[in-house]
């Protein structure tokens, strides 16, 4: 699929990943209870979900508690499209980018999990864009319902905190997932299949034999440097 300019700034920051990864874990939280959690300061915690929020990566939801003043926001990860302006503007790109280039590509059996599936094409199409907007260079096997990716650019976070990295991303793959209605859902990621690759396996729901995952599998220690 062409490559576009519209990386995520939210993904840059390693500090700002960890915040992300408190919003997946307790959603719902306020902007002092975030940043209390991520150990940094409140302006700090407060710039960073500007940006995540920017991107599409959380939502915020302004709380009626009953007192005079602005409501105070809380934050939650983006599971609707429609919740999010910059979500939705992803979701509808994406789509769009990916209706005009199957339709000017041969179909190969199995395509699209089990041929003619059109709301999981409408799901490969938008979680490959949000894989590639990650920085994580995804290669699409689509009969095997397979992503294989270069893994992600905290390789010095991987050795502190692995499973805050990937449980964030899995925990994104699976939210921009159910950002589209479609029957595709996340297996499991498999990190470091190689010194330099990752996988991220999906299923049809209909082959589902176990409930969901709520966490990405236990980490495996990422390979040393030479």
């Amino acid at each position: 699929m062409p490559r576009r300019v519209d990386d995520y700034r939210g993904l840059t920051q390693p500090s700002r990943l960890r915040l992300l990864r408190a919003v997946q874990s307790e959603p719902g939280l306020r902007i002092a209870e975030l940043a209390e959690r991520c150990g940094m300061p409140l302006n700090t915690a407060r710039d960073h979900l500007r940006v995540l929020v920017q991107e599409g990566l959380v939502r915020e939801e302004r709380l009626q508690v009953g007192s005079r003043g602005r409501p105070p926001l809380a934050y939650h990860p983006v599971r609707e499209a429609g919740s999010n302006p910059a979500a939705q503007r992803r979701v509808d790109g994406a789509r769009r980018r990916g209706a005009l280039l199957r339709a000017v590509t041969p179909p190969t059996s199995g395509d699209a999990a089990r041929e003619d599936d059109v709301d999981a094409e409408a799901q490969l199409d938008v979680l490959y864009e949000h894989l590639d907007d990650a920085g994580l260079s995804p290669v699409l096997d689509e009969s095997a319902l397979r992503f294989e990716m270069l893994p992600c650019n905290y390789r010095g976070m991987l050795a502190q905190d692995q499973s805050t990295v990937c449980g964030t991303h899995a925990r994104l793959a699976r939210d921009t997932l159910a950002q589209v209605d479609g029957p595709l859902e996340v297996e499991r990621l498999d990190p470091f299949i190689t010194a330099d690759s990752c996988a991220l396996l999906l299923r049809h729901a209909r082959d589902r034999a176990v409930p969901d995952p709520v966490s990405a599998p236990p980490p495996r220690d990422p390979p040393r440097a030479p």
